[in-house]
């Protein structure tokens, strides 16, 4: 995928603020007038979503796990020893069950993962994590922890904190509107 930041385009708005202005211009024409702040810091939060990732996986050192895979064996690495459902690990990360069937299995065929039957209902199967899973999460852990603090250089704890709340109240008021667009009839939606 395209980035949409370019680091040389950066510059600073009269407030002292970072903005992109390849990104405002393209905004601009594309509003027609209209305000462009929410739409910069729409392409600003994927840019930042896009340097996290790559840095993320330059810290795998080539283990070529996705974001969804390491998301999954992480929660498997704190699971009881019975593992998880493949509901549980979907619920807990906001996708389906077909995304997370998918990510179990490519962890299973690198052998991080193992499929068992549930004790309690012979028709369930749970996901539980390997010796050799947790071996790569231990393999992982610092140069992740390395890459996160270099991308991170130069925000103080008060600007993480906010950082991820802002974030967070982007996945927030995504919820409240895919609730708001599944429970309320199209007909009797505000125009």
């Amino acid at each position: 995928m395209k980035q949409v930041h370019n680091s040389e385009g950066l510059a600073y708005d009269p407030d002292g603020l970072l903005y992109d202005r390849g990104v405002r211009d393209s905004m601009q024409a594309f509003a027609a007038g209209d305000a462009t702040l929410a739409l910069e810091a729409a392409a600003a939060v994927r840019s930042a979503s896009q340097a996290v990732e790559r840095l993320r996986s330059q810290g795998a050192g080539g283990r070529g796990l996705s974001a969804g895979a390491l998301d999954v064996l992480a929660r498997l690495s704190t699971a009881a020893d019975e593992g998880l459902s493949i509901g549980e690990l979907a619920r807990a990360a906001g996708v389906s069950s077909r995304n997370v069937t998918g990510l179990v299995d490519t962890l299973e065929r690198d052998g991080l993962v193992q499929r068992v039957q549930d004790q309690r209902d012979r028709r369930s199967v749970r996901a539980r994590i390997t010796s050799a899973g947790h071996d790569w999460l231990d393999s992982f852990r610092r140069p992740t922890q390395r890459a996160m603090s270099a991308v991170f250089q130069g925000f103080t704890e008060e600007e993480l904190g906010q950082f991820r709340h802002l974030c967070l109240r982007l996945v927030e008021n995504q919820h409240r509107i895919e609730h708001y667009l599944t429970t309320v009839e199209p007909d009797q939606r505000p125009s």
